[in-house]
C-alpha cells in the first residue's frame, strides 16, 4: 500500500559532560505495524530521569568517543525519538523483540 510506513526508527545520542554529541538511529522492522504512539509510550515509560538509558542493557551500539575520559564520561545514553519510517532497515531483530529486551532490562533493575 502506497505510504504505508513499516519499519521504525529509534534514535538516540551520547552526550558528555562538555557537551559533545554523538547520534545514531536504529531501524526495525515493525511487521506487526504497532501503532508508534503504542511505541513511544513503552519507551519513555522504561527509561530513567525521563530520557537516559544504558546502550548495553538495550543492546545497542555504544556511541563514547575513541578516547574516553573519566571527567567527562559516563555511561548512559539519550532517548531522542522513535518514527514511522520507510528507511532501510539496519537491525537484524524487529520492534517487538527490541521492546522484549528492554523490558528484560527494566526487569533486571526491579529484581
Amino acid at each position: 500500500m502506497k505510504g504505508l510506513k513499516n519499519s521504525i526508527k529509534f534514535c538516540y545520542r551520547y552526550r558528555d559532560y562538555a557537551n559533545y554529541k554523538k547520534y545514531n538511529e536504529v531501524v526495525f522492522p515493525n511487521p506487526n505495524n504497532r501503532p508508534i504512539e503504542e511505541l513511544n509510550q513503552f519507551i519513555k515509560e522504561h527509561l530513567f530521569e525521563d530520557k537516559l538509558f544504558y546502550t548495553v542493557e538495550w543492546e545497542l551500539p555504544d556511541l563514547h568517543f575513541d578516547d574516553l575520559d573519566p571527567d567527562l564520561d559516563h555511561f548512559v545514553h539519550e532517548f531522542d525519538s522513535v518514527e514511522e519510517t520507510n528507511d532501510a532497515i539496519t537491525s537484524a531483530i524487529t520492534i517487538d523483540q527490541f521492546l522484549l529486551i528492554i523490558l528484560k532490562a527494566r526487569n533486571h533493575w526491579i529484581l
